[in-house]
């Protein structure tokens, strides 16, 4: 396996004097905002990790490796370059194999954490059962990666343009516990309030430590979501949303537009439809997310 693994010297390091690392995806870089946005946001959230006391690992496929940690010419790589691979479980042997350059999901980006020994990992939301499900069968592999894989998630919950009832009976169903920080509610990325209820409500790091280290220890495999809603300032009105999110839905299925392709359509056509304050309100919960992911690696690295 370690063939497979580069780390950065940074992260080299961390984990030679045994400071907290929190894994970073590369697909919100390279397909979740625009240039240059993207890789601003990228460093800032690097920077944010490292000065609440842990080490940023963004996780990418480069030349057959999978690397733990990106220089920053390599994030402006992922920011600027056309066709970079989106990369998840089932796609990681191509990509190292055939050499290309590949972004990482969050089921991806999960399996390489933990093959990298790293238990936290921070995004912006994660997929989950898509409308229509019911025929289409359009179901993110983020969520069997939680049923699964070791690693706590730190999210803003998952978008609106997903069949949120059915994501958390799905997470419920692959006992997948779903914890909510500063509420009760399940947010919906763009928005804080889903209307509905997360499982439990652990708002302090030591206490989402806790709990994870005991589900850990019990020999319960698979992964938490740490559900972050966005700072209250930059939330969008759930109304609003709700109907952009209806209309943009509308004109991916009118365009024929299915599978990977379709949440990039829509993030972009709901860009486009709030002016632009949606991109604003991703920054702002991805930034948010790194700071209780950065309090949660610190509490379990104590722990």
């Amino acid at each position: 396996m370690q063939d497979y693994l580069v780390f950065s010297a940074e992260v080299a390091a961390a984990r030679a004097s045994g400071k907290p690392v929190v894994a970073l995806e590369s697909t919100i870089i390279s397909h979740g905002m625009p240039y240059p946005q993207n890789v601003q946001t990228a460093r800032e959230v690097e920077q944010i990790i490292r000065d609440h006391g842990a080490v940023p690992a963004t996780i990418a496929i480069i030349d057959g490796k999978i690397r733990i940690g990106l220089s920053d010419d390599e994030l402006e790589q992922f920011g600027n370059t056309p066709g970079v691979l989106k990369v998840s479980r089932r796609d990681l042997p191509y990509v190292l194999t055939s050499g290309k350059l590949g972004a990482t999901t969050v089921a991806a980006t999960m399996i390489c954490a933990a093959l990298a020994g790293i238990e936290v990992f921070v995004t912006g939301g994660i997929g989950g059962v898509h409308r229509g499900a019911e025929t289409s069968f359009d179901i993110s592999a983020d969520l069997q990666e939680l049923a699964q894989t070791s690693v706590a998630v730190v999210c803003a919950g998952a978008k609106s343009i997903l069949d949120l009832p059915l994501t958390l009976e799905y997470l419920e169903t692959h006992g997948v516990p779903v914890i909510s920080v500063g509420q009760d509610a399940f947010p919906a990325f763009y928005t804080r309030d889903s209307g509905l209820k997360a499982d439990f409500r652990l708002d302090s790091a030591a206490e989402q430590a806790a709990f994870i280290r005991a589900k850990w220890q019990l020999g319960l495999r698979g992964g938490v979501v740490v559900s972050n809603p966005v700072p209250e300032a930059e939330a969008m009105p759930k109304a609003e949303i709700d109907a952009i999110t209806q209309q943009a839905l509308s004109e991916a299925a009118q365009q024929g537009i299915s599978g990977k392709a379709v949440t990039p359509f829509l993030l972009a056509r709901i860009k486009e439809l709030t002016g632009g304050r949606s991109l604003a309100t991703n920054i702002a919960l991805v930034k948010h997310n790194a700071v209780v992911g950065s309090q949660l690696a610190v509490a379990l690295h104590k722990g």
